[in-house]
């Protein structure tokens, strides 16, 4: 008889009441953190300048309200994100983790306590019309906040009477809402899921559709661009504590994190991969403390900054490494993107080139499944593309990277597929 090998042990389970509260406690060091750098008085100064600014790329909360008042903008948005998931019941996947860091993470740049809502009341709109519960689209609701930069741009625009702009930014972001769910659905098919940010390519589209619309109006938006440096070892201390705290909470739930670590980065990370339900929380979020050191280590290796957008950056990838990235399909992204700097009419430590690398590991899925060296090539390309796409929507979609890389994978794999068939490969059903 031929011998076999024993099955698995399945992953171990973690209640998902305890993975919201392990999310929620991350919210909340951020707004504890924020409360020991600024007095009471001028957070809440902060947080309205926060709250009545144009939120377009870029936007550095940190510049807008102070670290403090950006980092309790972020904080509590995460939390009042998590009270929603906790009311509709909605289930605590991967994509729901990498769904609630991105609120996290661009709480600190572009999404704030008044500007999601619309959009994330357009989502529940559509559920109503489909006669579907809310919960099975509270991912897409929270996502789809990438265009919630619409909502501030029209409502505290100088170039229309405010009688007409509230009306028409909460016209304008529900409408937003209801299509973004039908439209991501749609668009996943073009890019098959070697893009982990689909709704950043959806709102690129929907974005530049909008953008198009009331340009012909005659409404342009102005650019934005808020960017501070200085930080590095207050901010670079705060997240060094949050992403070990991730690998020691992640070993206490689990004691085999370590060979769970192990089985996640065998993973290609094409989307859907849901490493919660692939080897248990405790080695997703100690994976998910691994992607957030090499995003920080990273920038500060380049030279580059730690602020708003950038630590929105580093927890957009600790998001997902929930939901598809680890360490070794997103390194050579980065690297491809670090490449690109050397060859082209910029630095790896600009603003564009360092988010394009940090967000540009949405292709991570290219390097897992085709390996390093189509990671290094989508990672070159897609340094140029991110560079390139921002007009088309005016900096209203926060995830530009993600539009771009939506691109990127959607041209690229094909000719990938193509010719590894010319040399011989077969990659079957690319499915994940």
């Amino acid at each position: 008889m031929t011998a076999q090998n024993p099955p698995a042990d399945p992953p171990r389970t973690t209640p998902e009441r305890t993975i919201l509260m392990i999310v929620a406690a991350y919210a909340a060091a951020f707004v504890l953190f924020g409360l020991t750098l600024q007095s009471p008085a001028a957070l809440l100064g902060g947080l309205a300048d926060i709250v009545t600014t144009r939120d377009a790329l870029l936007t550095d909360y940190f510049g807008v309200g102070g670290i403090g008042g950006g980092c309790v903008n972020a904080g509590l948005l995460t939390l009042a994100a998590a009270l929603v998931y906790h009311w509709t019941g909605a289930r605590l996947t991967g994509a729901s983790v990498a769904a609630l860091f991105l609120v996290l993470g661009f709480g600190l740049f572009g999404k704030n306590l008044v500007n999601v809502w619309a959009i994330v009341l357009g989502v529940y709109l559509y559920a109503r019309f489909r006669r579907e519960p809310f919960a099975s689209h509270v991912n897409t609701a929270f996502f789809g906040a990438a265009l919630a930069p619409v909502f501030s741009e029209i409502l505290f625009s100088t170039s229309i009477p405010f009688a007409l702009s509230v009306p028409l930014a909460l016209a304008t972001s529900l409408l937003i809402g209801f299509i973004l769910a039908p439209a991501a659905a749609h668009l996943f098919k073009a890019h098959m899921g070697f893009s982990l940010y689909n709704m950043g390519f959806t709102a690129g589209i929907v974005g530049t559709l909008i953008v198009a619309l009331y340009k012909s109006y005659g409404f342009v938006p102005d650019p934005v661009f808020i960017w501070t440096t200085g930080h590095n070892l207050l901010l670079g201390s705060f997240l060094t504590v949050v992403f070990a705290s991730m690998l020691g909470v992640g070993y206490f739930l689990d004691r085999g994190a370590l060979e769970g670590v192990r089985k996640i980065m065998r993973a290609p990370g094409q989307a859907p991969s849901d490493f919660i339900a692939l080897a248990g929380f405790g080695p997703t979020l100690a994976n998910m403390g691994l992607t957030g050191f090499v995003g920080m280590i990273y920038v500060l290796a380049i030279g580059g900054s730690l602020n708003g957008p950038v630590i929105g950056a580093i927890l957009t990838i600790v998001g997902f490494s929930a939901y598809g990235k680890h360490p070794r399909n997103i390194a050579p992204i980065m690297l491809g993107v670090f490449m690109g700097s050397l060859l082209k009419p910029w630095g790896a430590a600009d603003p564009s080139a360092t988010l394009a690398a940090l967000f540009g590991t949405t292709l991570a899925p290219i390097a897992g499944r085709f390996g390093w060296g189509w990671g290094l090539v989508a990672g070159f390309v897609h340094s140029s593309a991110a560079m390139s796409v921002g007009p088309l929507h005016a900096g209203l979609n926060l995830y530009n990277n993600g539009f771009a890389a939506g691109i990127v994978a959607s041209v690229l794999v094909p000719v990938i597929l193509a010719v590894r068939a010319g040399f011989g490969y077969d990659d079957g059903d690319l499915k994940a």
